[in-house]
């Protein structure tokens, strides 16, 4: 019998690695808002892994609520993931996936890109995904999933804060063909955020590359999603406490208020 696998969260990606991970063999536990993780962690002291998969907002109140035998099982796949994020609550080597395929109410899972993965767990992970056809890429080290992991930011809030100033239901793939230099700008500001909020210098070009390589793996996604105003003051909160400028971010801010 395979070790169990606890899911904190059963939403709608919550939902596919349960898939993934029942298709593997393993029994998966779910634990939500009405669970005792206390309780949980008593009665599943062993679990393969601990898959903390609830929404950004929930993410630090369900970190600071882990229990102590958890702590070492973690797996994480929120977006804005930095290591800062996990540091602040005393993990350490948590696997971490870096999700390139999105899920919503109503229609089935569609991926974008490969979606990488490292940590204790990462073959647990991607060789479970693979079971549903999902395609992931294990890291070599950790300097490359914190790259993976910015690219992933630089994604996430280039297209939702660029769409903010666009028309309603923009698609990336019309963010890219009729508004590069805003693309680009809004990026590049983004990069600075998250060089800032990791310590680190990253090639911007490569970045970039990446970032284009996203809009083509999904041309379809609308820019503005629901989460944009509230990362566009997210972005705009990190440059205060940061002292950067960001002049691209804070006009669109400005245009869109």
């Amino acid at each position: 019998m395979m070790p169990p696998i606890v899911i904190i969260g059963i939403g709608e990606l919550g939902g596919v690695f349960a898939k993934a991970f029942l298709r593997s063999g393993y029994p998966v536990y779910p634990v939500t808002r009405e669970t005792s993780m206390i309780e949980a962690a008593d009665y599943l002291p062993n679990p393969q892994l601990v898959l903390v998969a609830v929404a950004e907002n929930d993410f630090h109140p369900v970190m600071q609520a882990i229990p102590d035998r958890w702590r070492g099982r973690l797996g994480l796949l929120q977006n804005e993931l930095l290591p800062r994020d996990w540091e602040e609550h005393d993990i350490a080597n948590p696997t971490v996936i870096s999700v390139w395929f999105e899920k919503k109410k109503g229609m089935d899972y569609r991926v974008l890109l490969p979606s990488p993965v490292y940590g204790p767990n990462a073959q647990v992970v991607a060789g479970s995904l693979a079971k549903i056809e999902i395609p992931c890429k294990i890291l070599a080290d950790e300097d490359e999933l914190v790259f993976k992991l910015v690219l992933k930011n630089v994604f996430v809030f280039t297209i939702n804060i660029a769409g903010l100033v666009l028309a309603e239901g923009t698609t990336t793939s019309a963010l890219w063909q009729t508004h590069p230099k805003l693309a680009l700008d809004v990026a590049e500001n983004v990069i600075d955020l998250q060089e800032h909020a990791t310590g680190r210098t990253f090639s911007h070009e490569r970045l970039k590359k990446g970032l284009l390589a996203g809009i083509k793996g999904d041309p379809v996604h609308k820019c503005r999603g629901r989460s944009a105003w509230e990362r566009l003051a997210r972005a705009v909160k990190l440059a205060d406490d940061a002292g950067l400028k960001v002049q691209t971010i804070r006009d669109i801010q400005r245009k869109s208020s």
